[in-house]
Protein backbone atom coordinates (compact mmCIF):
# COMPACT_ATOMS: atom_id res chain seq x y z
CA UNK A 1 0.00 0.00 0.00
CA UNK A 2 1.23 3.24 -0.82
CA UNK A 3 2.09 6.26 1.55
CA UNK A 4 -0.98 8.93 1.07
CA UNK A 5 0.23 12.35 1.60
CA UNK A 6 -0.84 15.71 2.93
CA UNK A 7 -0.31 17.81 -0.28
CA UNK A 8 -0.79 16.82 -3.53
CA UNK A 9 2.98 16.69 -5.77
CA UNK A 10 3.66 19.58 -7.89
CA UNK A 11 6.61 19.01 -9.85
CA UNK A 12 7.96 22.34 -11.22
CA UNK A 13 10.32 22.62 -14.05
CA UNK A 14 13.77 20.55 -14.37
CA UNK A 15 17.13 22.06 -13.30
CA UNK A 16 18.39 24.00 -16.43
CA UNK A 17 15.17 24.98 -17.94
CA UNK A 18 14.92 28.61 -18.86
CA UNK A 19 12.86 30.90 -16.64
CA UNK A 20 9.13 29.58 -16.61
CA UNK A 21 9.64 27.42 -19.99
CA UNK A 22 10.59 23.78 -20.63
CA UNK A 23 10.54 22.09 -23.86
CA UNK A 24 11.64 18.54 -25.04
CA UNK A 25 11.46 15.71 -27.80
CA UNK A 26 11.58 12.47 -27.20
CA UNK A 27 10.83 8.68 -28.36
CA UNK A 28 9.37 6.49 -25.36
CA UNK A 29 8.23 2.59 -25.31
CA UNK A 30 7.06 1.08 -22.63
CA UNK A 31 7.47 2.85 -19.60
CA UNK A 32 9.60 5.69 -18.64
CA UNK A 33 11.12 4.31 -15.31
CA UNK A 34 10.55 7.22 -13.95
CA UNK A 35 8.57 7.00 -10.46
CA UNK A 36 7.69 10.95 -10.52
CA UNK A 37 6.28 10.88 -13.93
CA UNK A 38 4.19 7.37 -12.89
CA UNK A 39 2.75 8.80 -10.08
CA UNK A 40 -0.46 11.00 -10.29
CA UNK A 41 1.17 14.65 -9.84
CA UNK A 42 -0.03 18.31 -10.86
CA UNK A 43 2.64 20.54 -12.63
CA UNK A 44 4.07 23.65 -11.91
CA UNK A 45 2.93 25.19 -15.39
CA UNK A 46 0.40 24.80 -18.41
CA UNK A 47 1.46 21.22 -20.38
CA UNK A 48 1.34 20.68 -23.91
CA UNK A 49 1.85 17.69 -25.62
CA UNK A 50 2.05 16.78 -29.30
CA UNK A 51 1.83 12.94 -30.32
CA UNK A 52 3.96 12.67 -33.37
CA UNK A 53 3.90 8.84 -33.67
CA UNK A 54 2.63 6.01 -31.88
CA UNK A 55 0.55 6.19 -28.51
CA UNK A 56 1.16 7.59 -24.67
CA UNK A 57 -1.32 6.26 -21.87
CA UNK A 58 -2.07 9.24 -19.26
CA UNK A 59 -4.70 9.15 -16.44
CA UNK A 60 -5.88 12.50 -16.00
CA UNK A 61 -8.08 13.11 -13.56
CA UNK A 62 -9.03 9.84 -12.80
CA UNK A 63 -9.63 9.06 -16.29
CA UNK A 64 -7.61 7.65 -19.08
CA UNK A 65 -6.57 8.47 -21.91
CA UNK A 66 -5.18 7.70 -25.00
CA UNK A 67 -3.06 9.67 -27.41
CA UNK A 68 -3.21 8.20 -31.00
CA UNK A 69 -0.50 10.04 -33.29
CA UNK A 70 -1.78 12.50 -34.45
CA UNK A 71 -2.93 14.41 -31.95
CA UNK A 72 -2.47 16.86 -28.92
CA UNK A 73 -3.25 17.81 -25.62
CA UNK A 74 -3.19 20.27 -23.16
CA UNK A 75 -3.30 19.50 -19.11
CA UNK A 76 -3.99 22.34 -16.66
CA UNK A 77 -1.76 22.89 -13.51
CA UNK A 78 -4.90 22.41 -11.17
CA UNK A 79 -5.10 18.69 -13.46
CA UNK A 80 -3.52 15.52 -11.88
CA UNK A 81 -2.13 13.26 -14.27
CA UNK A 82 0.38 10.51 -14.73
CA UNK A 83 2.04 8.79 -17.11
CA UNK A 84 0.93 5.20 -17.53
CA UNK A 85 3.06 3.86 -20.78
CA UNK A 86 4.06 4.34 -24.06
CA UNK A 87 3.80 2.79 -26.98
CA UNK A 88 6.51 3.77 -29.82
CA UNK A 89 5.39 7.13 -29.20
CA UNK A 90 7.70 9.92 -30.37
CA UNK A 91 5.86 13.64 -28.63
CA UNK A 92 6.87 17.31 -27.79
CA UNK A 93 6.02 18.85 -25.14
CA UNK A 94 6.30 22.20 -23.41
CA UNK A 95 5.30 23.52 -20.28
CA UNK A 96 5.36 27.54 -19.88
CA UNK A 97 4.13 29.04 -16.69
CA UNK A 98 1.59 31.73 -16.15
CA UNK A 99 3.40 34.90 -16.32
CA UNK A 100 5.20 33.81 -19.47
CA UNK A 101 1.79 32.72 -20.95
CA UNK A 102 0.03 36.15 -23.19
CA UNK A 103 -2.63 36.89 -20.97
CA UNK A 104 -5.55 36.73 -23.53
CA UNK A 105 -4.19 33.22 -24.01
CA UNK A 106 -4.05 32.58 -20.12
CA UNK A 107 -7.44 33.44 -20.27
CA UNK A 108 -8.83 30.97 -23.08
CA UNK A 109 -6.70 28.26 -21.64
CA UNK A 110 -8.36 28.68 -18.76
CA UNK A 111 -11.97 28.46 -20.36
CA UNK A 112 -10.81 25.38 -22.11
CA UNK A 113 -10.56 23.53 -19.58
CA UNK A 114 -10.77 20.48 -18.99
CA UNK A 115 -10.44 19.06 -22.24
CA UNK A 116 -9.61 15.60 -24.22
CA UNK A 117 -7.00 14.30 -26.23
CA UNK A 118 -7.67 15.71 -29.60
CA UNK A 119 -6.93 14.30 -32.68
CA UNK A 120 -5.87 16.52 -35.62
CA UNK A 121 -5.07 16.58 -39.07
CA UNK A 122 -1.14 15.30 -39.71
CA UNK A 123 -0.42 18.55 -41.23
CA UNK A 124 -1.10 20.15 -38.21
CA UNK A 125 1.01 17.67 -35.86
CA UNK A 126 3.77 18.50 -38.75
CA UNK A 127 3.33 22.16 -38.30
CA UNK A 128 3.26 21.99 -34.29
CA UNK A 129 6.41 19.70 -34.25
CA UNK A 130 8.47 22.19 -36.62
CA UNK A 131 7.53 25.09 -34.18
CA UNK A 132 8.32 23.28 -31.57
CA UNK A 133 11.72 22.29 -32.96
CA UNK A 134 12.30 25.94 -33.40
CA UNK A 135 11.46 27.00 -30.05
CA UNK A 136 14.15 24.05 -28.62
CA UNK A 137 16.46 25.70 -30.58
CA UNK A 138 15.78 29.00 -29.22
CA UNK A 139 15.75 27.48 -25.59
CA UNK A 140 19.50 26.39 -25.91
CA UNK A 141 20.74 29.23 -27.32
CA UNK A 142 21.04 30.90 -24.23
CA UNK A 143 23.06 34.20 -24.96
CA UNK A 144 21.55 37.64 -26.04
CA UNK A 145 19.66 40.36 -23.85
CA UNK A 146 16.66 39.04 -25.81
CA UNK A 147 16.75 35.81 -25.53
CA UNK A 148 14.19 35.10 -22.88
CA UNK A 149 11.30 37.50 -24.49
CA UNK A 150 12.39 35.80 -27.95
CA UNK A 151 11.84 32.37 -26.34
CA UNK A 152 8.32 33.32 -24.75
CA UNK A 153 7.17 34.87 -28.14
CA UNK A 154 7.80 31.34 -29.78
CA UNK A 155 5.96 29.75 -26.94
CA UNK A 156 2.97 31.23 -27.61
CA UNK A 157 3.00 30.70 -30.51
CA UNK A 158 2.63 27.04 -30.06
CA UNK A 159 0.10 27.81 -27.08
CA UNK A 160 -2.08 29.71 -29.66
CA UNK A 161 -1.76 26.91 -32.72
CA UNK A 162 -3.42 24.50 -29.65
CA UNK A 163 -5.78 26.80 -28.24
CA UNK A 164 -6.95 26.91 -31.96
CA UNK A 165 -7.31 23.68 -32.42
CA UNK A 166 -9.37 23.07 -29.54
CA UNK A 167 -11.94 26.25 -30.67
CA UNK A 168 -12.28 24.60 -33.74
CA UNK A 169 -13.54 21.17 -32.86
CA UNK A 170 -17.23 20.98 -33.99
CA UNK A 171 -17.63 23.57 -36.73
CA UNK A 172 -15.14 24.74 -38.40
CA UNK A 173 -15.98 27.99 -38.41
CA UNK A 174 -17.03 28.95 -35.04
CA UNK A 175 -18.82 32.28 -34.15
CA UNK A 176 -18.50 33.68 -30.46
CA UNK A 177 -22.56 33.82 -29.12
CA UNK A 178 -23.99 35.17 -26.14
CA UNK A 179 -24.45 31.40 -25.18
CA UNK A 180 -20.86 30.77 -25.42
CA UNK A 181 -19.41 33.61 -23.68
CA UNK A 182 -21.61 33.61 -20.73
CA UNK A 183 -20.76 29.93 -20.14
CA UNK A 184 -17.25 30.26 -20.65
CA UNK A 185 -17.82 32.92 -17.42
CA UNK A 186 -20.22 30.71 -15.74
CA UNK A 187 -16.95 28.23 -15.63
CA UNK A 188 -14.29 30.22 -14.92
CA UNK A 189 -16.40 31.96 -11.55
CA UNK A 190 -17.33 28.47 -11.05
CA UNK A 191 -13.19 27.32 -10.82
CA UNK A 192 -12.65 29.70 -8.66
CA UNK A 193 -15.54 29.70 -6.03
CA UNK A 194 -17.14 25.99 -6.10
CA UNK A 195 -15.94 25.99 -2.67
CA UNK A 196 -18.11 28.40 -1.02
CA UNK A 197 -20.62 28.84 -3.95
CA UNK A 198 -23.29 26.11 -4.58
CA UNK A 199 -26.37 27.18 -5.75
CA UNK A 200 -26.92 28.07 -9.83
CA UNK A 201 -28.78 31.19 -8.77
CA UNK A 202 -25.73 32.94 -6.87
CA UNK A 203 -23.68 32.07 -10.04
CA UNK A 204 -26.58 33.69 -11.90
CA UNK A 205 -26.67 36.75 -9.93
CA UNK A 206 -22.74 36.98 -10.15
CA UNK A 207 -23.18 37.53 -14.24
CA UNK A 208 -26.34 39.74 -13.85
CA UNK A 209 -28.63 37.64 -15.38
CA UNK A 210 -31.45 35.13 -14.15
CA UNK A 211 -30.97 31.44 -13.25
CA UNK A 212 -33.02 30.16 -15.69
CA UNK A 213 -31.48 32.28 -18.47
CA UNK A 214 -28.01 30.91 -16.98
CA UNK A 215 -28.98 27.48 -17.24
CA UNK A 216 -30.30 27.49 -20.49
CA UNK A 217 -27.19 29.08 -22.11
CA UNK A 218 -25.00 26.74 -20.25
CA UNK A 219 -27.27 23.45 -21.23
CA UNK A 220 -27.34 24.43 -24.60
CA UNK A 221 -23.46 24.38 -24.83
CA UNK A 222 -22.15 21.71 -22.53
CA UNK A 223 -25.35 19.24 -22.15
CA UNK A 224 -25.22 19.79 -18.83
CA UNK A 225 -27.11 21.89 -16.54
CA UNK A 226 -25.41 24.48 -14.16
CA UNK A 227 -25.98 22.07 -10.66
CA UNK A 228 -24.35 18.91 -13.18
CA UNK A 229 -21.20 21.20 -13.39
CA UNK A 230 -21.52 22.42 -9.44
CA UNK A 231 -21.68 18.87 -8.60
CA UNK A 232 -18.95 17.56 -10.73
CA UNK A 233 -16.37 20.30 -10.23
CA UNK A 234 -16.88 19.43 -5.90
CA UNK A 235 -16.46 15.86 -6.91
CA UNK A 236 -13.66 15.91 -8.48
CA UNK A 237 -11.98 18.16 -5.97
CA UNK A 238 -13.22 15.61 -3.38
CA UNK A 239 -11.53 12.50 -5.69
CA UNK A 240 -7.89 14.79 -5.60
CA UNK A 241 -8.00 15.42 -1.35
CA UNK A 242 -9.17 11.61 -1.26
CA UNK A 243 -6.35 10.16 -3.20
CA UNK A 244 -3.27 12.57 -2.20
CA UNK A 245 -4.06 13.40 1.24
CA UNK A 246 -4.49 11.99 5.00
CA UNK A 247 -7.37 14.28 5.86
CA UNK A 248 -10.65 12.67 7.27
CA UNK A 249 -13.78 12.69 5.60
CA UNK A 250 -15.75 14.94 7.69
CA UNK A 251 -12.45 17.50 7.16
CA UNK A 252 -12.38 16.94 3.63
CA UNK A 253 -16.18 18.04 3.43
CA UNK A 254 -15.54 21.15 5.39
CA UNK A 255 -12.93 22.00 3.12
CA UNK A 256 -15.41 22.19 0.04
CA UNK A 257 -17.70 24.22 2.01
CA UNK A 258 -20.18 21.35 3.71
CA UNK A 259 -20.87 21.32 7.32
CA UNK A 260 -22.62 18.25 6.98
CA UNK A 261 -20.16 15.59 6.47
CA UNK A 262 -22.68 12.62 6.03
CA UNK A 263 -24.77 15.02 3.41
CA UNK A 264 -21.16 15.31 1.32
CA UNK A 265 -21.22 11.54 1.43
CA UNK A 266 -24.18 10.62 -0.15
CA UNK A 267 -23.78 13.56 -2.41
CA UNK A 268 -20.44 11.93 -3.59
CA UNK A 269 -22.13 8.25 -3.42
CA UNK A 270 -24.56 9.22 -5.93
CA UNK A 271 -22.00 11.27 -8.15
CA UNK A 272 -19.42 8.62 -7.57
CA UNK A 273 -20.78 5.39 -7.51
CA UNK A 274 -19.16 4.55 -4.22
CA UNK A 275 -18.66 6.24 -0.95
CA UNK A 276 -15.80 8.21 0.13
CA UNK A 277 -14.63 5.63 1.63
CA UNK A 278 -14.72 3.23 -0.47
CA UNK A 279 -13.05 5.62 -3.19
CA UNK A 280 -9.86 5.70 -0.94
CA UNK A 281 -9.55 2.47 -0.67
CA UNK A 282 -10.26 1.15 -4.42
CA UNK A 283 -7.07 3.96 -5.41
CA UNK A 284 -4.51 3.03 -3.03
CA UNK A 285 -1.72 1.29 -4.52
Amino acid sequence: MRKTKQHIPVYGLPPGSNPGIMLMREAFNGSMQQQDIERAHRDGGFTFIVQEEGKTHLEVDFQTCYLSAPAIIFIHPSQIHRVIAFESAVVSTWMITEENLRPEYLQLLNGLMPVNALPVKPEIVETLSEAAALSLKLAEQKEGLLHHPILQDSCNTLVGLVISQYQSQGKATREHTRTEELTRSFKQYLEHHFKSVKTPSAYAASLNITTSYLNECVKAATGKSVSQHIRQRVILEAKRLLYHSTKSIKEISADLGYDDHSYFSRLFARSAGMTPAMFRVNNRH
